[in-house]
């Protein structure tokens, strides 16, 4: 069984581990992340980069879809990923929930709600779909 504190382990030295994600909640209708803002997730106009917001989302979905994998199955990869860009942050805490809209034997879609912790402002709406993957 998947936990945070395995994903954080995983991801450390990766991509998630660089940004600062951190999974606070993993259960397989539901998976939390968050980050601080910091100097390196912020692009040349002054504001937080929209990759850092796109990655935060598709991590936590990624993760709810590790979670729940079919049986047999031996992975999945993400085939597409939408983000819609409400707000902004310059500091602070951002948080991504995710949870399944279809979780299928050859494809799962998980939507993730990304807000700014101190001001509850919703920053990204996100949906991505995933393929399952089998041996051959």
């Amino acid at each position: 069984m998947l936990t945070a504190e395995i994903m954080n382990q995983r991801g450390a030295g990766r991509l998630p581990g660089h940004l600062g994600i951190r999974i606070t909640r993993l259960e397989p209708e539901c998976v939390e992340a968050e980050f601080t803002v910091s100097e390196h997730l912020i692009a040349t106009n002054g504001y937080l980069h929209a990759g850092g917001i796109v990655t935060l989302a598709d991590t936590t979905c990624g993760y709810g879809c590790a979670a729940n994998l079919p049986a047999g199955a031996t992975g999945f990869t993400t085939v597409e990923l939408k983000s819609n860009h409400l707000g902004t942050a310059r500091e602070g805490t951002v948080v991504s929930v995710a949870r399944p809209a279809h979780r299928g034997r050859s494809t799962q879609v998980w939507d993730a709600v990304v807000t700014h912790r101190e001001t509850g402002r919703t920053l990204a709406l996100f949906r991505c779909t995933q393929i399952i993957l089998y041996a051959k």
